[in-house]
C-alpha cells in the first residue's frame, strides 16, 4: 500500500462485543489527531455509535447483520452501499469470516487486517509461555501502521467530563462525595469477583463514596437493585439510562472498578482511572484497559490457581477455578480504590 497514493477515507471494520469496539476508540482518537486530513468511517453496530461521538472526522456506518446485511447476500448489499461513500482503503480490525467476505466484495480497495496473534495466545493459555503479549490496542494500531501511517499511542488525549442532564442528576443525587463506578458482572463466571465479596467492598466504600453500579440484562438489573436497596450511598443505573447517558456518567467517575469486561474498556477510553479484577483470564493476553498503570490490575493468586490464564476469554477453566478471583481479598480491593482516588 505504501506505493499507492495515501488513503484519504478509510473504512474501519470492528463488529462484535462492546469491549472489543471500545478498545478501538483510543486508537482511532490517536489516529485522527495525528492524521487530521484522513476521514474514518467505522463499520459497527449502530448501538455503539455513542462511543465515537467525541472524535472528529469519524463517522459510524451502522451494520445490520441480523437483517439487511445478514448472510452473504446481505454482505454483498453492504459492500455496494459502502462503495458509495468514496472509501479508498479498508482497515479490518476484526478479521473474521464476515469481514473477510466483505473485503472480498471490496476487492479493488486496498486492505490491511488485524493480526490476532493466535499462536502466541495459544502458547499463553497452554502454559508454554507466561509473558506479556502485544496489547490489543497495539494490534489495532499495527493495522494502520501497515497502511503507511506510523501511529503513536503513548501520549493520549481524552475528552472532558460531560455535563449530566437533569434527569441523570436526579437519579444519582446531588452530593460532594467522590463517585466510584462498580461493574461487578462479566460474560463468564470465572471472570467475576464473587458477589458476596463485592458487597463487602461496596459496604465499606459507601461510608465515604457514592457508589454507582453498572450492568445490563434482567438478572443483573435485579441483583444490582437489591444491592442498592441494601446499602446507603449506592445507586444502580442498570437498565435506567441510554448508552449515551451511561457514558456521560462514566466520564464523571473518579474511578471505575470492573472485571475483565467491556465496562472497564468504556471507562479507560474516556481517561477514567480503571481498576480491573482478573479471575481465570490474565492481562498478559493483551486485553487490559487502555493506558492504566500496571498496579491498577488486581490479579488472582497464581500460586493457588497455577493454570491461569485458563483461556483468553474466560469461557474455559478447570473445576474450582470459577472462584479464582475470590483469592483477592475485599481489603485489597478497598485499599486500591482508596489509594487511586486520594
Amino acid at each position: 500500500m505504501k506505493s499507492r497514493k495515501a488513503p484519504k477515507h478509510i473504512l474501519v471494520i470492528r463488529l462484535s462485543a462492546m469491549g472489543d469496539v471500545a478498545m478501538t476508540v483510543p486508537v482511532l482518537r490517536a489516529f485522527v489527531q495525528q492524521y487530521p486530513d484522513v476521514k474514518l468511517t467505522v463499520l459497527t453496530r449502530g448501538f455503539f455509535a455513542p462511543f465515537f461521538r467525541d472524535i472528529e472526522n469519524v463517522e459510524v456506518f451502522p451494520v445490520d447483520v441480523k437483517g439487511r446485511h445478514k448472510g452473504v447476500f446481505g454482505l454483498f448489499r453492504l459492500s455496494r452501499e459502502l462503495k458509495q461513500l468514496g472509501i479508498d482503503a479498508v482497515a479490518d480490525l476484526h478479521n473474521v469470516l464476515r469481514s473477510k467476505i466483505l473485503r472480498f466484495f471490496l476487492l479493488r480497495t486496498p486492505t490491511k487486517q488485524l493480526d490476532k496473534g493466535r499462536s502466541d495466545k495459544k502458547a499463553l493459555v497452554s502454559g508454554e509461555v507466561f509473558q506479556q503479549l502485544k496489547t490489543t490496542h497495539e494490534r489495532y494500531a499495527d493495522v494502520f501502521r501497515n497502511m503507511g501511517f506510523p501511529l503513536e499511542l503513548s501520549n493520549p488525549n481524552f475528552p472532558e467530563r460531560t455535563p449530566l442532564n437533569p434527569e441523570v442528576l436526579e437519579l444519582l443525587g446531588a452530593d460532594t462525595q467522590k463517585w466510584i463506578g462498580i461493574a461487578p458482572f462479566a460474560a463468564h463466571k470465572g471472570k467475576m469477583y464473587p458477589l458476596d465479596l463485592m458487597e463487602e467492598v461496596i459496604q465499606s466504600l459507601s461510608e465515604d463514596y457514592k457508589i454507582v453500579l453498572f450492568g445490563g440484562g434482567a438478572s443483573e438489573i435485579e441483583q444490582l437493585q437489591r444491592i442498592q436497596d441494601a446499602h446507603k450511598n449506592v445507586v444502580s443505573i442498570a437498565g435506567k439510562l441510554t448508552l449515551e447517558e451511561e457514558l456521560d456518567v462514566v466520564s464523571n467517575l473518579d474511578a471505575m472498578v470492573s472485571m475483565d469486561s467491556g465496562n472497564g474498556h468504556m471507562a479507560a477510553m474516556l481517561g477514567v482511572k480503571t481498576i480491573s479484577i482478573w479471575g481465570v483470564t490474565h492481562p498478559y493476553a493483551g486485553f487490559a484497559p487502555f493506558n492504566q498503570p500496571e498496579n491498577y490490575l488486581l490479579l488472582a493468586d497464581r500460586t493457588k490457581f497455577p493454570l491461569i490464564p485458563t483461556s483468553i476469554y474466560g469461557n474455559k477453566y478447570p473445576e474450582g477455578y470459577e472462584e479464582a478471583a475470590g483469592s483477592i481479598s475485599p481489603q485489597e480491593v478497598i485499599y486500591k480504590i482508596k489509594a487511586v482516588t486520594q
